[in-house]
């Protein structure tokens, strides 16, 4: 028996993680977190029946306390809650699904516990690369990818040289806009953009995925995971997202992942390695695929993922204000206080605006982030 500790329960990837577990006999969950949504928290502790939970907004934990009187779950919040749900001692590993910063210093913690790590949560690598990968080399934990692309990558590698490889090739589906020209995205609703063709997945990475900032994350996230130089990490549009991501190797050969679009797989993959577990969802039937196409991305029209790059091989602090600035512009998209386009275009003024810190702390990072969400408030 594997205990499990599900950090952001409630979001996209913590429902399917739990799809995984409810039809596992090997994965029980000891603690869940999630921000605020007490009503589907409540249906999966009085269905999981974990030892703690955590809801970070207090007052919704002190109303979530009050329903559940009559079970034996502790409920906790704040950020000394989610740390306790991400340490627990028996807890084996933690599934780090929470989106943005806020779950890079319960990630540490868990590292630090000698914790394993499923990790789903890109502001991690892409601000604290270089705290957190040294980390897990001395803590001598295992850190795997529940992203599919970086599933893909691990699983091709897996057995093989790190001095053999020769490029590590990330699939994108080119998103909703494929094809689109800069003149034709002016005119992008919030509805059109959360309107993914092949994955389902939550509000902000549906957002990222169609700027292709989503990419552009992965870019720098696999560059950490990996420990491979930016310009050995390429992006491939390949719109049907059967082949999750490729590598290719000195001699030539390429090795790839296929599968469906299914997330449920890379999160099986990362909570029963070294072991394989039995499949949820469709196998890959290629007898109804009539093809496999593969484009460059438009790096002209979607600039996040050319800015993306350049604050990679910037980086010390300049990862931490493309993805501050991408997580506000976004939340100010949906709120529908910017257009479409002006995603991007903020990410491109706070980042011209950053004065780099080349090797910053945990506190640096989030204090970057402070202050890009301020610059941000200060364009309007």
């Amino acid at each position: 028996m594997k205990n499990v500790m599900l950090l952001g329960s409630t979001g996209s990837i913590g429902r399917q993680t739990l799809d995984v577990v409810r039809n596992s006999d090997s994965l029980r969950i000891v603690s869940l977190a999630a921000r605020s949504s007490v009503d589907l928290l409540e249906e999966q502790i009085r269905e999981f029946h974990p030892k703690l939970v955590c809801v970070y907004e207090k007052k919704q934990a002190l109303e979530l306390q009050k329903r559940l009187g009559n079970t034996e779950t502790e409920i906790v919040s704040g950020m000394d809650g989610l740390i306790a749900c991400a340490t627990m001692a028996e807890g084996d590993i933690v599934v780090a699904s929470v989106v943005g910063m806020i779950g890079i210093r319960p990630v540490i913690e868990a590292i630090q516990a000698g914790k394993n790590i499923a990790f789903a949560n890109k502001e991690t690598l892409v601000t604290a690369g270089h705290i957190i990968m040294p980390l897990v080399r001395e803590k001598k934990v295992s850190f795997l990818p529940v992203d599919s692309e970086h599933a893909a990558i691990f699983q091709c590698l897996r057995g093989e040289q790190h001095r053999e490889v020769e490029k590590i090739i990330l699939t994108a589906s080119g998103g909703p806009f494929r094809g689109m020209k800069k003149e034709q995205l002016e005119k992008v609703t919030v509805e059109q953009a959360l309107q993914h063709p092949n994955w389902s997945m939550g509000r902000k990475i549906t957002i990222d995925s169609s700027t292709l900032v989503n990419k552009g994350l992965e870019v720098m996230e696999a560059a950490w995971l990996f420990d491979m130089p930016l310009e050995k990490i390429q992006v491939i549009v390949q719109p049907q997202s059967v082949i999750h991501s490729m590598v290719e190797f000195q001699d030539g050969a390429v090795m790839a992942q296929l599968g469906t679009p299914d997330m449920r797989m890379p999160i099986q993959y990362a909570l029963g390695f070294p072991n394989r577990m039995m499949r949820l969802g469709e196998a890959l039937d290629f007898t109804r695929l009539s093809a496999l196409t593969f484009e460059m991305p438009d790096m002209e029209t979607f600039s996040g993922l050319a800015l993306a790059y350049e604050a990679g091989s910037v980086g010390g602090s300049m990862p931490t204000v493309y993805n501050a600035a991408n997580e506000k512009a976004v939340a100010l998209f949906l709120e529908r206080k910017i257009s479409y386009p002006e995603i991007t275009e903020y990410i491109r003024r706070a980042m011209d605006g950053h004065s780099v810190l080349l090797n910053p702390s945990l506190e640096d990072i989030l204090a970057v982030e402070q202050e890009v969400y301020k610059r941000i408030d200060s364009f309007f």
